[in-house]
C-alpha cells in the first residue's frame, strides 16, 4: 500500500503540473492575440514603405488570409501633467479589431470610434506611469517625435507633435501595457507626416492559424528580401522558449519525483522475492526456469505500478476539473490558476510512469537466482 500510495502522487502530481502547465501556456497565447497578428509584414529597408498595387493583389489574392490591416508605429516622446515617458504609437485602422482582440482587453473606458478625433488607447502601465486615466478633459495627452532632416534644428520647436484624449485602457502582458499608445492611422501619419500610401507594416488575419507558418514562407517568397514575413511565434520567440523549457523542465523534475517514488516499489518487491523464498524454491525445484519465476515479479510490479497510476490519473482529472468549474487555487482575488484538459497529458504520463514501473519491476526482479533460490 505504501509503494501503491507513492505511485499514487506521483501520477496525480506530474498529471497536475502538466495540466496547470497547458492551461498557462493557452492563457499565456490568449494575451498574444491581444497584441499580436496572425502574420505581420515589415520592410527590411528603412522603416516604412509603400502599399503599392503588385503588394495589395499578393494579398488579396491569397485564399489563406481571411483579412488585412495597415499599420503605422513609431517610437514616440509622451507628456502629462509633467510626467514624460517614451513608448510607441500605434496608428491602426478601422478594422484593426478584426486583426487583433485588442478590443475585448480594456480595462476602462472604449475602443477608438471614428466619430470622434484625437483620441487614443494607452495601456496600463503607460497609465500608472503618467497617473492618466480616460476622460482627462483638464490636460490632453500630448504625443512628440523629433523633426528628421540634417543641419540646424530651431531649439525652441524641436519636435512635431498632436494632442489626444484618452478614451480606454488595454490590459495585456507587462511588456505590451506599457508599449503601445493606439491612435488612428490618420493622426499617426499626420504626426509622422506620411504620405497617403506610406505603413511601416501590414497585418494579417489567418483563416486557420495552423497554417500560419506555410503561408509566412510562401508570402516571403512572393515579396522577396525587401519584406520580412514573420508569424506571430516568430514575432515572440524569446516568449514561447520560455514557457515551453519551463514546461519541459518541470516534466523532468517531476518525473523524477516519480522515480524517487518508483523506490518503494523495488522495495515492496524485494521483499516479496524475500518472503517467497520457499515458495519460489518449491517452482524451481518443479521445474519452473529462473525467467519464469522473475516473469511473475515482473508482472506483479508493473501492475502495482499501473493500478497505482490509472487512481492517480483518475484523481488528477477530477482535481483539473474541479479547478476549471470552481476555480479552487487563485493566483489573484480575481484569477484562478489556469489548467487545461489534455489527452497529450494523460498520454505522457501514462507512457512515463509505465516505462519507468516496468524498468523498477525489471530492476527489483534482477534480485532472483539460482544461488540465491538454492541458498
Amino acid at each position: 500500500m505504501i509503494a501503491s500510495f507513492g505511485v499514487i502522487v506521483g501520477a496525480l502530481a506530474l498529471f497536475v503540473i502538466l495540466s496547470g502547465f497547458s492551461g498557462l501556456r493557452t492563457f499565456s497565447y490568449s494575451l498574444l492575440d491581444v497584441s499580436d497578428p496572425d502574420i505581420k509584414i515589415t520592410t527590411t529597408v528603412g522603416k516604412s514603405f509603400f502599399i503599392t498595387e503588385t503588394l495589395q493583389q499578393k494579398l488579396q489574392t491569397n485564399t489563406s488570409i481571411k483579412e488585412s490591416t495597415k499599420v503605422i508605429e513609431e517610437r514616440v516622446f509622451l507628456e502629462f501633467n509633467e510626467k514624460n515617458e517614451i513608448a510607441f504609437i500605434k496608428g491602426v485602422e478601422e478594422n484593426y479589431t478584426n486583426i487583433s482582440k485588442i478590443d475585448s482587453s480594456l480595462s476602462v473606458g472604449t475602443w477608438l470610434q471614428k466619430d470622434f478625433e484625437n483620441t487614443a488607447v494607452i495601456g496600463r502601465g503607460i497609465s500608472n506611469k503618467l497617473s492618466l486615466g480616460i476622460l482627462s478633459y483638464s490636460e490632453p495627452l500630448k504625443i512628440m517625435i523629433p523633426k528628421p532632416g540634417k543641419g540646424f534644428i530651431n531649439p525652441r520647436n524641436p519636435f512635431y507633435s498632436i494632442e489626444t484624449q484618452i478614451v480606454g485602457v488595454y490590459l495585456g502582458t507587462e511588456e505590451f501595457e506599457s508599449k503601445f499608445v493606439f491612435t488612428s492611422i490618420e493622426q499617426a501619419r499626420d504626426l509622422l507626416r506620411f504620405k497617403e500610401n506610406q505603413v511601416t507594416g501590414i497585418e494579417l488575419r489567418l483563416n486557420d492559424i495552423e497554417d500560419s507558418n506555410e503561408v509566412a514562407a510562401n508570402l516571403q517568397t512572393a515579396l522577396g528580401t525587401d519584406f520580412k514575413v514573420q508569424t506571430k511565434e516568430q514575432l515572440n520567440e524569446v516568449f514561447y522558449k520560455v514557457i515551453n523549457t519551463e514546461n519541459f523542465v518541470s516534466y523532468l523534475i517531476f518525473t523524477l519525483i516519480v522515480i524517487i517514488a518508483l523506490f518503494n516499489v523495488i522495495g515492496a518487491i524485494i521483499m516479496m522475492i524475500i518472503d517467497k523464498k520457499q515458495n519460489l524454491k518449491t517452482l524451481f525445484n518443479l521445474g519452473a526456469t529462473i525467467k519464469e519465476i522473475k516473469k511473475i515479479f515482473i508482472f506483479q510490479g508493473f501492475l502495482l505500478t499501473f493500478f497505482g497510476m490509472c487512481v492517480g490519473l483518475v484523481l488528477g482529472v477530477i482535481l483539473v476539473f474541479l479547478q476549471k468549474e470552481f476555480s479552487l487555487f487563485m493566483i489573484v482575488p480575481n484569477l484562478a490558476y489556469p489548467v487545461e484538459f489534455k489527452f497529450s497529458n494523460l498520454l505522457i504520463v501514462f507512457c512515463t510512469i509505465t516505462v519507468l514501473g516496468f524498468i523498477a519491476a525489471k530492476i527489483a526482479s534482477s534480485r532472483i537466482s539460482e544461488a540465491f533460490i538454492e541458498k
